[in-house]
């Protein structure tokens, strides 16, 4: 019985890029702005993803110091690159990426990730 073989190499990279892909999708944080933690915030009250960008920008940054806070190791949570999935109070939801955590427009909206209520 002959096997087929493959290059000993495209074994490595298709599950290696499995991975990373799986990591990357993993990676991504859902902060449901509609928790009882989150629904008091200053900024997050009516937001939609119908208001202006930095409206949105200004309550996911706070969101995420929230969440840095609540962190067991605030200094490294959320590190810049990172990714976070916000739910507004309305049901809408956006991805955003940390830029500069010290920041209060620390975040920035993901182009074409705006998602309408469903």
């Amino acid at each position: 019985m002959k096997y087929k073989r493959t290059r000993p190499g495209s074994n490595l990279l298709v599950w290696s890029l499995v991975a990373v892909a799986y990591a990357a999708a993993a990676a991504t944080l859902v902060i449901e702005t509609r928790d009882p933690e989150y629904r008091d915030l200053s900024r997050i009250g009516h937001m939609t993803i119908h208001a202006s960008e930095d409206a949105r920008r200004l309550g996911a940054a706070q969101v995420a110091a929230l969440y840095r806070a609540r962190s067991g190791t605030p200094f490294s949570t959320l590190s810049p690159g990172s990714t976070i999935r916000v739910v507004w109070p309305d049901g809408s939801a956006e991805t955003v990426r940390i830029t500069d955590p010290s920041s209060p427009l620390g975040v920035e909206p993901v182009p074409g990730t705006q998602q309408a209520p469903q």
